[in-house]
């Protein structure tokens, strides 16, 4: 085969110094039909190697056959179902060559995402348990949001992946930016969309903020493919080499880590997200002056033992209210209990399970109030006459000894009869 010098030599000769095709063959011992090839080609000459069959070539029937009626079979069932006695590197490069046709390719589009459009929000879990009680520790969600167009990241970590708490988590990130973009994108979380429609709070949320809340396809990350890729760079850049004492610990770490992050030159916008943040805060909807309706909410007759039962933790109320209704709201932070209007109970929330949280106010107006209704009965019992023997004597009400001699007060004219 000609080579690449002989090649640019023979068309420097022909063409820079006219030499005949005859006499190139002759200086450079090559055949004629040589020479004129290299003079019609307008690319240097490329080896290419014959091919060689593979070892899959004659498994390829069976293969085939497999993927017509499965088409996403994975590689290790095809080696055991065709009998396979080599090793997977070969089959799989078959398989990556062949099951396109049987599956079809599924292109994606680059997404552009204009100033103020959007914002992706997901729960994400981080491994390490969070000391939230004495000898109690939990996997606690974090809500994180990404927005479109400056790939502006916030989160938080939040109580509960309940509604309440989630729509929390949701006007703390979104007051902290001072805006709202015009369509909040989410997966089907169940306190939001896991009926496959946005659920009454999402949607009241959404209302009050003049915003709309848009539900990706089932299974499909793809869609919300900005914050799930954020999730892992949280995963990887932001938990390792971290230990945390609580939810406000974690919280105070995630918001300095942030700062940072949000400072760096992402390639896809070139960028720096903190930079563009403006351009996608100026075309943002401006927040309500309203609040939304936001927390755990819930209206309950009060017990004997006057306390409310919050995420699995019980806190006390006022038993002066004991069983009138009363209407308990709680943020990530505090719980409150109203009565008619009136406050009868204020609790720092606690993000522990199971525990009982006794304000000590209550524990001893309730003792003050047993007391009064122990004297009471006392003062009831001594006023009832006994006999010698100690037991109580019955006392007859006096219309029954009116009845017994025939007297009738309501009528004046009436006589005592004799007997």
């Amino acid at each position: 085969m000609l080579n690449v010098e002989d090649w640019a030599e023979i068309r420097r000769l022909h063409r820079a110094e006219g030499v005949p095709i005859k006499e190139i063959a002759r200086r450079l011992g090559v055949a004629r039909n040589t020479v004129r090839a290299a003079l019609s080609s307008d690319r240097p000459p490329k080896y290419q190697r014959a091919p060689r069959g593979s070892v899959a070539d004659a498994f390829e029937p069976q293969i085939r056959a497999l993927l017509q009626e499965w088409p996403k079979m994975p590689a290790p069932v095809v080696a055991q179902k065709i009998g396979w006695p080599y090793s997977m590197s070969p089959l799989k490069k078959r398989l990556a060559a062949i099951r396109p046709e049987y599956v079809g390719i599924d292109p994606v589009d680059r997404v552009v995402y204009e100033p103020g459009q959007v914002t992706q929000c997901d729960l994400w879990f981080p491994e390490p348990r969070v000391p939230v009680a004495a000898g109690q520790e939990r996997v606690l969600p974090v809500l994180v949001l990404t927005l479109g167009f400056s790939r502006f990241l916030t989160a938080t970590m939040i109580p509960s992946r309940q509604a309440g708490d989630i729509l929390s988590g949701m006007w703390e990130l979104i007051g902290g930016i001072g805006r709202v973009t015009k369509t909040l994108v989410w997966d089907r979380e169940s306190a939001i969309g896991g009926t496959g429609r946005v659920s009454a709070p999402a949607a009241a949320f959404a209302g009050t903020l003049a915003t709309k809340i848009t539900l990706a396809p089932p299974r499909d990350p793809e869609f919300k493919g900005l914050v799930e890729r954020n999730n892992r760079f949280l995963e990887t850049s932001f938990l390792p080499g971290r230990l945390f004492t609580s939810p406000a610990d974690f919280n105070t770490q995630l918001g300095e880590w942030l700062e940072r992050a949000n400072a760096r030159t992402v390639r896809s916008i070139q960028g720096r997200p903190v930079d563009l943040l403006e351009t996608d805060y100026l075309s943002m909807l401006p927040l309500p002056p309203v609040a939304p309706q936001i927390g755990l909410n819930h209206r309950i007759r009060l017990g004997r033992d006057y306390y409310v039962r919050v995420d699995a933790v019980d806190y006390s109320v006022d038993p002066r209210v004991i069983g009138r209704f009363v209407d308990v709201t709680a943020s990530p932070d505090k719980v409150t209990v109203f009565c008619e209007g009136q406050v009868v109970a204020r609790h720092h929330r606690s993000w522990a399970k199971h525990g009982v949280i006794t304000d000590s106010a209550h524990a001893a107006t309730a003792a003050q109030m047993r007391r009064a209704l122990s004297a009471q009965r006392q003062k009831r019992q001594a006023a009832t006459r006994h006999h010698a023997d100690g037991h109580a004597v019955g006392l007859r009400a006096l219309p029954d000894y009116d009845a017994l001699f025939g007297v009738d007060f309501t009528n004046p004219t009436e006589k005592v009869s004799n007997t």
